[in-house]
């Protein structure tokens, strides 16, 4: 089953999958702890993350917060129906969706709505004013349905390598 994932991937072979695999969860470590644990060189490694760089494997590297300490703690789920699925209603929706910096994610989804929204704000009275302020007031919303998140049972950006 390993390296099922990457059938697709014929470039990454099973040190690449490693090296990807340790940056997922440490991307602070520095080369040379990275080179030990997959067994390389600091050059061999080096040059591998250039490739995995380049060839987009690795599109960023950034660090995860705390939403609870910066006054974030309210996370929702929004389904959002559209008054017409044609390109240029898509297309304006997600220009200005984009620029909704509450909004963490936005995925046109299949099924019985268009898009499905994760967004993050203080408490269910900054999401009222979202709602009515920003959401609704978005190109061609029809119809939404808010799901507030009472707990967080699994949470990761880690995908399965």
């Amino acid at each position: 089953m390993e390296g099922e994932n990457f059938a697709n991937s014929p470039s990454l072979d099973r040190t690449d999958r490693r090296i990807l695999a340790v940056l997922q969860s440490e991307g602070r470590i520095t080369n040379t702890d990275l080179a030990a644990r997959v067994n390389l060189s600091p050059t061999a490694t080096a040059e591998r993350m250039k490739r995995l760089g380049r060839d987009g494997y690795i599109l960023r590297f950034s660090a995860e917060l705390d939403p609870e300490r910066l006054g974030l703690g309210l996370l929702v789920f929004v389904q959002i129906k559209l008054d017409r699925t044609t390109p240029d209603v898509f297309d304006a929706f997600a220009r200005a969706v984009k620029r909704v910096p509450q909004v963490l994610e936005c995925h046109m989804v299949a099924g019985g709505f268009d898009y499905l929204v994760k967004a993050r704000v203080a408490d269910m009275t900054a999401y009222r004013r979202l709602l009515a302020d920003v959401v609704l007031d978005l190109p061609g919303v029809r119809e939404t349905h808010t799901y507030a998140v009472m707990e967080e049972v699994k949470d990761t950006h880690v995908l399965p390598l």
